[in-house]
């Protein structure tokens, strides 16, 4: 039952009587809307917010509050007893002690209820102050944002490993090494990024994430073969050839993750079906949303462990949305990552490990990159797909890197971490590779 305080000003019952989804938490959407009302009377923005969310068009003007009302320079801010809404140094606003962008608790307001985070939208090409644009004002209309879709990735054209040419099978496959046993490079957030110019501060390096929830990605749309990828077709080795398309399928899990002390597999397998799932230090047993470590145990723990896993705190946040894998860290220590799909973006070695600070966000997985590559492969025959399963397999330890740059050189030398085995890409290419059936090579019990 809607129950609204006898003070609510007529405005604010009108702009709520146009909400979405759930409306029992009638408090929280109460004191968001009368918090947005009080902004609107500086910039005189009411009325358009009301048309705007009355006829549902996009084509409506830009409502700003002003971004100094999101961000501040650098002061602590202290929460006013009397205000239920304040002000985040992460540009977030907190409403009844939820913190969210602006633009993302005004979609879930009037929009989407299930909205989970800023990825999940992009702005029309007609709003001048979209949060991303970084401009004074900041635009909350909601109906200048729209979510992101799934791309579709076209079906790969797969032949038997019989009918490959022989000169395209004997072609090299692409080098993968067993990450697991190769002392990696080190990457730096922003060092390691290559920039055509330096970034001002407030820029993210391509491939990291603020809270506008944008990328840098530009110089980045090809891949290093030169295809492009937004199109996962491959030329042909002969149109003589029996092809079978064989398409990408979504599974309900979209990856599994496995928790490593060491070289000693911990608990079981997590598998998530959300697309926001955060990998925290912390106890809650029956979360869709959380795999808490620090339920787990594990009688052979030794105090370096015991020290890190207090230090995982809040972990990292993944995200999977529109066929992308993002890792944001949450902890107030770094996490390092390894993913090959990622350093090949960025034209490193398979196995390099970057480092993201608290705070930051990097995009580890691409479909679309995936797609490209699994479909230029199928021409090299088996063994060059086999080799992709690797990029499936992304490694993150928390608070204690590996590599070159540090003392523990593996990943099992880590006292905390985890492997996340990404679903849908694993399936497709087990698909692929029955299709193709038996490597070319000959393998005896003499051999």
């Amino acid at each position: 039952m809607s129950i609204m305080y006898p003070f609510t000003p007529p405005i604010v019952k009108r702009l709520l009587g146009w909400r979405k989804g759930d409306k029992d938490d009638d408090s929280y959407s109460e004191k968001a809307v009368k918090s947005l009302v009080k902004r609107l009377k500086k910039t005189g923005g009411i009325e358009e917010l009301e048309r705007a969310i009355s006829t549902q068009n996009s084509q409506t003007n830009c409502i700003t509050i002003p971004r100094s009302d999101c961000i501040t320079g650098g002061a602590q801010i202290m929460p006013n007893p009397s205000n239920s809404t304040t002000a985040s140094l992460d540009g977030r606003l907190q409403v009844s002690h939820r913190k969210r962008l602006p633009h993302v608790i005004y979609c879930q307001l009037w929009r989407w209820p299930d909205l989970q985070n800023h990825h999940e939208l992009k702005h029309v090409d007609n709003c001048e102050y979209a949060f991303s644009l970084r401009k004074d004002d900041v635009c909350i209309n909601p109906y200048h944002y729209f979510r992101v879709q799934t791309p579709v990735l076209p079906p790969v054209m797969v032949p038997r490993q019989t009918d490959i040419p022989a000169d395209l099978r004997a072609l090299p496959p692409p080098t993968l090494d067993d990450l697991a046993n190769t002392v990696p490079d080190n990457a730096t957030y922003p060092m390691s990024v290559d920039a055509p110019s330096i970034l001002p501060p407030e820029t993210p390096p391509p491939g990291y994430m603020s809270e506008d929830g944008e990328t840098n990605d530009s110089g980045m749309e090809a891949s290093q073969n030169g295809s492009e990828y937004g199109s996962a077709a491959s030329p042909s080795p002969s149109d003589s050839l029996d092809m079978q398309p064989i398409s990408y399928c979504e599974p309900p899990f979209w990856c599994s993750i496995i928790y490593y002390e060491m070289n000693c597999r911990i608990g079981e397998v997590f598998h998530a079906s959300q697309s926001s799932l955060t990998i925290d230090g912390f106890t809650d047993p029956s979360s869709s949303e959380r795999f808490c470590l620090g339920l787990l145990s594990n009688v052979n723990r030794d105090p370096i462990i015991e020290q890190t896993r207090r230090h995982i705190g809040k972990g990292v946040r993944l995200y999977y949305i529109g066929g992308e894998v993002f890792a944001e860290c949450l902890s107030d220590s770094s996490i390092f990552v390894q993913s090959p799909n990622c350093n090949q973006r960025y034209g490193w070695h398979p196995a390099t490990v970057c480092k993201i600070p608290p705070g930051c966000n990097l995009k580890i997985f691409n479909n679309q990159e995936f797609a490209a590559q699994l479909s230029q492969s199928v021409n090299q025959g088996f063994e060059a797909v086999y080799q992709l399963t690797r990029m499936c397999a992304i490694r993150l330890s928390f608070v204690k890197g590996w590599g070159a740059d540090y003392r523990r050189q593996t990943v099992t030398s880590t006292p905390c971490w985890i492997e996340l085995h990404l679903n849908g890409p694993l399936q497709w290419l087990d698909r692929v590779l029955t299709q193709m059936g038996s490597p070319a090579g000959i393998c005896t019990s003499m051999s």
